[in-house]
């Protein structure tokens, strides 16, 4: 059955799906699979790709392995090795996009900033920066948790004369050869870019706030012979998918409070951090003081080697104030520099960007989720029909591949809405005590992670409440968003 409007240039589309990211893409592939091809996809940026278009800093690659940072359905035998690069993830979803059609469908330059629902039409009106509404009967909120660049309030950041720029807005006009180059911040992007500017600048140092469980990338090429292999046999492809999981899955003890296998592997980093770095003083300022998982555990293999080197510092000290011509710490030191870099991070929080979302009786969004945001399998919130977010509150991963999340999530998706044309639906909304019972499940399980513990992470609020991850084994995820409990949803017929 193929769901399509008969479109005069004026009738509402039956799905919108904000953002051409990895959510985006997979959205649009699946809902033209399940027969629903009257829908746009409306991107602020120039072309698709989300986070692997707009993180271009040298270094740049997954933290999941190749074979299972791909479409279930669209595995690529031709990955160059085992973590990808950017450009190359870039590409591969580029592919997935010609290949499945879904480049008529895409409208770049189109910046949402509002979203209002119509209780009495069953529409949804997007408003978008510098351009004409757009009517949808659904909508789907593929925004990502980690493209909006956090930055920090530190006094007199504008001052400085010299280049500066943050880490997912990569100026490549700026030449780091010969320059006196600072990294504010040692996250996930930083430990990727560091190694690679310490190669260019004269001199390099690494403002530090807290130091990472970093493990080592085992990351290498893949042989011709490998790649072939993928090529030519199915069956390769599968069990290279499937050892990564079921590898990666089990790794989910080590998140738990109790676990033997956390403590196990705290032991052996520690004891790998030692042979890496054998100054005890700059040792020091890289061991953790919080359990393996807390915050979001990083791979590198050449970023402690790299704080080693003559031309590279690092230093703990609170940043006081940016000057024009450095920067001057708490402890009364000032630092010379031509370039600052931001490794700041992402705002996290909102999961729907700068949107300003009214639901049902002009409930907002924004007010709804003040103290942690929350939906029923982190897709539906109640009091907001019609619309789907993917990545959403507690979809978020600390040991596997979000592709996975993201097929769960859009496999419902798209089922759910399927439900909306053929039943002809003006609201289908999830009801409070549905999506209250699944979350009262997700914080009686994240009692038992790491993630409830000491540190400060972007995975919980200022409070402490965890919005971002999931709290048990991806397959449990699967399992619950396998298909749709339409008893969950309060639906109504248009014309009633």
């Amino acid at each position: 059955m193929t769901f399509k409007c008969n479109r005069d240039g004026s009738s509402p589309w039956t799905v919108a799906i904000v953002g051409a990211g990895v959510s985006g893409i997979c959205a649009a592939i699946r809902l033209r699979q399940a027969g629903i091809t009257d829908f746009i996809v409306l991107d602020k940026g120039d072309r698709i790709g989300g986070t692997w278009r707009d993180n271009t800093y040298p270094g740049a690659a997954c933290d999941v392995r190749s074979h299972f940072y791909s479409f279930s359905f669209e595995p690529n035998p031709d990955w160059s090795r085992v973590y990808s690069p950017q450009p190359e993830i870039l590409a591969y979803f580029e592919h997935c996009v010609e290949k499945y059609g879904v480049t008529p469908h895409l409208r770049f330059g189109q910046e949402v900033t509002g979203a209002k629902f119509d209780e009495e039409r069953g529409l949804w009106t997007l408003d978008i920066a510098g351009g004409a509404p757009v009517e949808a009967r659904t909508v789907i909120l593929g925004c990502g948790q980690l493209n909006r660049p956090a930055w920090p309030a530190i006094e007199g950041r504008d001052s400085f004369a010299g280049a500066s720029f943050h880490s997912a807005r990569w100026d490549h006009e700026v030449d780091l050869k010969g320059k006196r180059v600072a990294s504010i911040g040692n996250g996930a992007s930083a430990i990727q870019y560091v190694p690679e500017v310490a190669k260019e600048a004269s001199h390099l140092t690494v403002f530090q706030r807290s130091a990472n469980w970093i493990v080592a990338r085992d990351d290498r090429a893949y042989t011709q012979e490998e790649k072939q292999r993928f090529r030519n046999t199915a069956l390769a492809r599968l069990w290279a998918r499937w050892k990564i999981y079921l590898v990666n899955e089990f790794d989910f003890l080590a998140f738990l409070k109790e676990s033997w296998l956390r403590r196990r592997r705290e032991k052996a980093i520690l004891a790998w951090l030692e042979e890496v770095i054998p100054d005890p003083e700059l040792r020091a300022t890289q061991t953790p003081d919080y359990p393996l998982g807390c915050k979001r555990i990083l791979l590198s293999s050449n970023y402690f080697p790299t704080l080693n080197r003559p031309d590279v510092d690092v230093v703990t000290s609170a940043i006081a104030r940016i000057r024009p011509d450095g920067i001057e710490t708490a402890d009364g030191r000032f630092f010379p520099l031509d370039v600052i870099i931001y490794g700041t991070g992402f705002e996290t929080m909102s999961f729907v960007g700068p949107i300003a979302v009214t639901g049902r009786g002009g409930r907002k969004l924004d007010e709804t989720w003040a103290r942690g945001a929350e939906a029923h399998h982190g897709i539906t919130v109640s009091g907001f029909p019609n619309l789907f977010v993917c990545y959403g509150p507690n979809t978020n991963l600390g040991h596997h591949s979000i592709i996975f999340m993201i097929e769960c999530q859009v496999r419902y998706i798209a089922a759910c809405i399927r439900e909306i044309v053929k039943r002809d639906l003006a609201v289908f909304d999830v009801r409070e005590e549905a999506m209250a019972r699944s979350n009262r499940q997700i914080q009686d399980a994240m009692k038992k992670t790491v993630w409830e513990g000491g540190c400060r992470s972007w995975y919980k609020t200022a409070e402490g409440k965890v919005t971002n991850n999931w709290s048990g084994p991806i397959v449990q995820y699967w399992w619950q968003t396998r298909r749709p409990d339409f008893a969950e949803y309060e639906e109504r017929p248009r014309g009633t």
